[in-house]
């Protein structure tokens, strides 16, 4: 992209079903971050929209002012593309982002199913509309979140499920206890697909278990700093510690 001077860059993988984007400054955006701003986009054309967004995506969307102003609703559900595409055709949303990359337009837009192509078109469209600013500055106007990547520390598949539903329930004690983590309450709890817990500030942690294969998924959002997003990570990495059951991760922060 650089080389090239390119506008921006895109990556499909093998099967073609799943988007990366690359602004063009060469930095990796992530895919919930390009679901938001298609939304934000998207949002003013087909207002009382809904959007459908996998556990793991920034908490930006429920609170962001644009799709509050054109009365748009999101819905965070189950990760994997059998889920969102599923919910996104219930709801009769009008696309749904998943934080891997695969995104689902419907009607008018598409036909609902994953096609990284139309994805990659919708991005352009995006572009060509808010011309001349580049995606690094649409991605400036909205707050700045320290996301981590996905992390998948090693657990068992006999095990995982069960460390799970206890890790959930060592959420519900903390969020009933008033438990600090950073220095912040928990004011919600979502277990719809292992635990998210928000804190006060906006920021979150989420623990669930993989779907194809022996990890745990662990992902971390905060509105403040990387330092309190660490901070975060150091409590739930010491909690799966605890357990003697979690191993290795596949990548940390």
């Amino acid at each position: 992209v650089k080389k090239n001077q390119a506008d921006i860059g895109f990556a499909f993988d093998g099967d073609g079903d799943r988007l990366g984007v690359v602004d063009e400054n060469g930095n990796e955006i992530f895919s919930d971050k390009i679901g938001l701003l298609i939304s934000r986009s998207l949002s003013a054309e087909y207002k009382n929209s809904k959007f459908v967004v996998d556990i793991k995506s920034t908490e930006l969307f429920k609170t962001d002012e644009v799709l509050k102003k054109n009365s748009c609703k999101t819905i965070y559900w189950k990760t994997g593309h059998s889920y969102i595409k599923r919910k996104v055709n219930e709801e009769k949303a009008l696309a749904g982002f998943e934080k891997s990359g695969h995104f689902f337009f419907n009607k008018p837009l598409g036909l609902g199913y994953d096609d990284a192509l139309l994805s990659a078109i919708q991005v352009c469209k995006l572009l060509d509309k808010n011309s001349p600013k580049k995606i690094s500055n649409l991605l400036d106007e909205v707050p700045k979140t320290y996301q981590s990547p996905t992390m998948a520390p090693h657990c068992s598949d006999v095990e995982k499920y069960k460390i799970v539903d206890d890790v959930v329930q060592k959420f519900k004690e903390f969020f009933k206890n008033k438990t600090k983590i950073a220095g912040k309450l928990i004011s919600e709890i979502l277990t719809i697909n292992g635990i998210r817990f928000i804190l006060e500030n906006g920021s979150w942690g989420l623990i669930r278990a993989s779907s194809n294969k022996p990890s745990l998924v662990v992902v971390i959002e905060s509105t403040k700093s990387v330092d309190e997003m660490k901070t975060i990570f150091s409590f739930i990495d010491n909690l799966l510690k605890a357990t003697g059951k979690v191993g290795k991760y596949d990548q940390k922060i």
